[in-house]
C-alpha cells in the first residue's frame, strides 16, 4: 500500500480537491489520518484493486456528457427557476420593508 497526500491524489486521477475530500468522507476510499507537526494530515491509501474501481467511476462520471443543445435546453430551464426564486425573494424584501 502506498500512501499520499488528498492534494496529491486529486492531480493523480485529476480531480478537484473538494471531491477527493467526500470520497475519503463517504468512504470510497481508504484513508489514514497521521500527526505531523502537531497538524492532523489525511493520507490516501492506494491499493491496486480499489485504485481500478474508483478508476472506473471517474471514467464514467466524465463520459457522460451532454450534447450542446441537451446543456442549453438544460441552462435556460435553469435560468427561469433562478428568476422565479429570485422575484419570490424580491417580494419578501419589499413586504418586510
Amino acid at each position: 500500500m502506498k500512501q499520499v497526500t488528498l492534494r496529491e491524489y486529486a492531480k493523480l486521477h485529476k480531480l478537484s480537491y473538494f471531491n477527493v475530500m467526500k470520497m475519503v468522507r463517504g468512504k470510497e476510499v481508504k484513508s489514514v489520518t497521521v500527526e505531523e507537526n502537531g497538524k492532523e494530515v489525511q493520507y490516501v491509501l492506494i491499493e491496486e484493486e480499489q485504485e481500478k474501481s474508483v478508476s472506473k467511476k471517474i471514467e464514467e462520471s466524465t463520459s457522460s456528457q451532454m450534447s450542446l443543445e441537451e446543456e442549453n435546453a438544460f441552462l435556460k430551464k435553469e435560468v427561469k427557476r433562478l428568476k422565479v426564486e429570485l422575484e419570490k425573494c424580491n417580494k419578501r424584501t419589499v413586504l418586510a420593508l
